[in-house]
């Protein structure tokens, strides 16, 4: 009778991670302590669904949880799991960490980090609600975009930049104000007509129609390089980088915002994608290869709402010409 039982319970643990969204919130609650409604914005799934997920684990006795104020909160504890359980959790976590790279699981620890940055902002704490209110009042006064666009002050102002792929805009838009010259390039006529239309006010932009991979720009005559979520799209995303840095002039700087390696699909058919989303590895190798050093990537935090995969910059410096005998000799 008792091996029975202790065989129905088995069967029961096993079930209850069976299911994928089970599995995410156990990853998340042993990291960190959570209510349900920060668990629905990470998971992206409605609050009824988190909630009776959380219910059944925590039946089958996988999380606690605690009351703080008017929330709940949730917790896998290890050491607060009965042997089979401990044993069982550790090998299907083990599993879960062997594919994390590009899967669900990676984005939902992106979110995770959201969560907890906004965490930090609604904090009841003194320094943290007065925090939170001047972060509202300064974007009622100013704008939510002040901080940007003071901070690309910091461009040379004498700089040409080349927004590549610049669809209606968005990046040439911050630029123009700030640099002598854009030059905003995309292979789609549209895109270029809506941009022109964006920007009718700016004379220091220029609209050139062509492709990234074959840029309609001469060899050494810009000082920066974008492109905004546009590798992804590119038959060969590594002839468009070699493009990039033909067009720099030698100090130039080169900049890819992109998607990390992610698994959803569906992108290339709802979207076009031709690749989903670019491993650290692979993108260094690629501004390798097109001659550009001083390589440096940033995976960019993820806002907690956000519903696409997380972003990475890229950076890479042309390198500046070498020095000639005569200006050699003339330094000795």
């Amino acid at each position: 009778m008792k091996k029975a039982a202790a065989l129905h319970l088995i069967t029961e643990q096993l079930t209850l991670l069976s299911d994928s969204a089970r599995l995410r919130l156990l990853r998340l609650l042993e990291r960190e302590e959570l209510s349900v409604g920060e668990l629905a914005r990470i998971v992206q799934l409605p609050q009824s669904t988190v909630s009776r997920q959380l219910k059944q684990l925590a039946d089958g006795g996988f999380v606690i949880s605690r009351s703080e104020g008017t929330s709940t909160l949730y917790r896998l504890v290890m050491d607060d799991l009965d042997g089979d359980q401990r044993t069982l959790w550790g090998v299907v976590r083990e599993r879960l960490a062997a594919t994390d790279s590009g899967t669900e699981l990676a984005e939902d620890l992106r979110r995770l980090q959201g969560v907890l940055a906004d965490r930090k902002i609604d904090t009841k704490s003194f320094f943290g609600k007065v925090a939170g209110e001047w972060d509202a009042v300064r974007n009622e006064l100013f704008g939510d975009r002040v901080t940007v666009l003071a901070l690309l002050s910091l461009l040379p102002a004498e700089w040409t930049v080349a927004d590549l792929g610049c669809g209606t805009g968005n990046a040439a838009e911050l630029l123009a104000p700030i640099v002598r010259k854009v030059i905003a390039v995309d292979q789609s006529g549209p895109m270029l007509t809506a941009a022109a239309k964006r920007m009718e006010h700016f004379t220091n932009v220029q609209f050139l129609q062509g492709e990234l991979e074959k840029l309609p720009i001469p060899t050494g005559t810009v000082d920066a390089a974008v492109c905004v979520l546009v590798l992804h799209h590119l038959e060969s995303p590594q002839n468009a980088i070699n493009e990039m840095a033909r067009i720099l002039r030698p100090g130039g700087v080169a900049m890819v915002v992109d998607m990390v390696e992610h698994d959803r699909a569906a992108y290339r058919h709802s979207m076009g994608h031709r690749w989903m989303g670019f491993g650290v590895p692979e993108l260094l190798r690629m501004f390798e290869h097109a001659g550009l050093a001083d390589t440096r990537l940033l995976t960019l935090p993820s806002a907690s709402d956000a519903k696409g995969p997380g972003l990475f910059a890229c950076t890479g410096r042309k390198a500046e010409k070498p020095a000639t005998a005569a200006t050699r000799s003339s330094r000795s």
